[in-house]
């Protein structure tokens, strides 16, 4: 069984990390970020069930464990006597994976309790919590209904054009349900340490994802562009008096260093792109739950042929 945690733990996620890290800038960001982060979790979730596993066998190697169910203890320490460590370690980096994965979970119940609160304020006509206050804030708030809030400061900082293409952005977040590929995405962080490398570049490109479907609801790459800009420097002007922090998530889904880049990208001529490198960590995700198929499998076997 040692060759699957070599896989499952160390290979596998070390792949699929850099995979992403390649692929996420270089690809259309609206199919992207939905199939990477798919990969993402499939090999997250291989990563957790090998653990699992592995976990399960050092507690069979305990002979108080292993006695009541009639399992030889010696048979399966025997299976990695080469690597008596492994089972331990793997018991070891699994509860700090289900610490973590527990930790962001509170966090997005917190945050989900307090969005709550938006879904009695008063809309607007055009669908728009408008909050009375200075600073220049902009956000979603993903929940049913999901609310789009704008302070009258960013209201103010935006002429008409570009305060629509702020909200198509924010809209699209809230149709493509990007909040939910943020948690996964922070779930598959907690599970291994290479996954907390894409955190970041999945941030900016579910930014992008949002910023190429405002681009085509109105029409006008540059109006989104020129607004993306144009709202970061208004925001981080007046964010130096200090962050309204009401938004659940805000901190996920939007990242000011990225606006450059963002912008850059929809100046630029929208170029046709090929898909054929998504199949890389789609691949790398099967690859990665077939052999954790195997390891529960091995385990099985294992364990039926230690019963006595």
């Amino acid at each position: 069984m040692f060759d699957h945690f070599v896989w499952e733990v160390v290979i596998c996620p070390a792949l699929i990390a850099v995979v992403i890290r390649l692929l996420a800038d270089r690809l259309r960001p609206e199919a992207a970020a939905i199939f990477l982060v798919t990969s993402l979790v499939a090999t997250a979730a291989g990563c957790l069930l090998t653990l699992a596993a592995f976990a399960l066998k050092a507690v069979a190697e305990l002979p108080f464990a292993a006695s009541p169910l009639h399992i030889s203890d010696a048979y399966v320490r025997a299976d990695t006597a080469r690597e008596p460590w492994v089972s331990w370690l793997s018991l070891v980096l699994l509860v700090a994976a289900l610490a973590g994965i527990t930790r962001v979970w509170r966090t997005h119940h917190r945050d989900a309790v307090y969005a709550r609160r938006f879904a009695t304020l008063p809309v607007a006509g055009d669908g728009v919590v408008l909050l009375d206050d200075e600073r220049a804030e902009a956000f979603a708030v993903p929940g049913t209904p999901g609310r789009i809030v704008v302070t009258t400061g960013m209201r103010a900082a935006l002429d008409d054009s570009r305060y629509a293409a702020l909200l198509a952005h924010e809209r699209a977040h809230l149709t493509a349900r990007h909040h939910v590929m943020v948690l996964l995405v922070h779930l598959s962080a907690a599970v291994h340490p290479a996954f907390r490398l894409l955190v970041r570049p999945f941030d900016y490109l579910i930014e992008r994802a949002a910023d190429e479907r405002a681009a085509t609801e109105v029409d006008d790459r540059r109006v989104v562009a020129h607004a993306i800009g144009a709202a970061a420097l208004v925001s981080e002007h007046t964010h130096r008096a200090g962050s309204l922090r009401i938004a659940p998530s805000r901190r996920d889904l939007r990242r000011a260093g990225a606006v450059p880049r963002r912008v850059a990208s929809l100046i630029a001529p929208r170029r046709a792109r090929s898909l054929l490198p998504l199949l890389i960590p789609a691949a790398v995700a099967a690859f990665s739950l077939a052999w954790t198929a195997e390891c529960v499998l091995d385990l099985g076997q294992l364990l039926a042929a230690a019963h006595h």
